[in-house]
């Protein structure tokens, strides 16, 4: 019996055939392909809502410089001594602030690493990618 199982065990083949590692090469192959893309876009948007992110707590400081001042400000520093830190990857500014006589708005911007603009104005409160007239 014992012979009959040695016999067996060295007419089995070891190991893989070239086919099946070429199988499995191209099934990872086709993984990768498809998680890469996705990996990459939600780093994009990432960055996009930081860049929004950013905006909201921007906005909350010119309200803030606002309310002790009575003037909107068209200095980021000015807004940074009012509590708003921006983000590293941002690049932020005031775009216009709009009066007449008195303050009555204005448009922020952020230019996200994912590379697309980012518009804030006072009177819409939302972020978009599309600059309004007053902007």
């Amino acid at each position: 019996m014992l012979a009959r199982i040695r016999k067996s065990a060295e007419e089995k083949d070891q190991g893989f055939t070239l086919i099946e590692l070429l199988v499995v090469i191209i099934i990872i192959g086709i993984l990768a392909a498809i998680a890469i893309p996705v990996f990459l876009n939600q780093r994009k948007k990432g960055w996009d809502a930081q860049a929004k992110s950013d905006l909201k707590n921007m906005a909350t400081a010119e309200e803030t410089y606002l309310t002790d001042n009575n003037v909107y400000t068209t200095s980021t520093a000015a807004l940074q001594s009012e509590g708003f830190n921006p983000s590293a990857d941002t690049t932020l500014q005031v775009a216009k602030v709009f009066t007449s006589g008195t303050a009555d708005g204005y448009c922020l911007s952020a230019h996200s690493k994912s590379g697309v603009d980012w518009y804030y104005q006072s009177d819409t409160g939302v972020p978009s990618t599309t600059a309004n007239t007053k902007c």
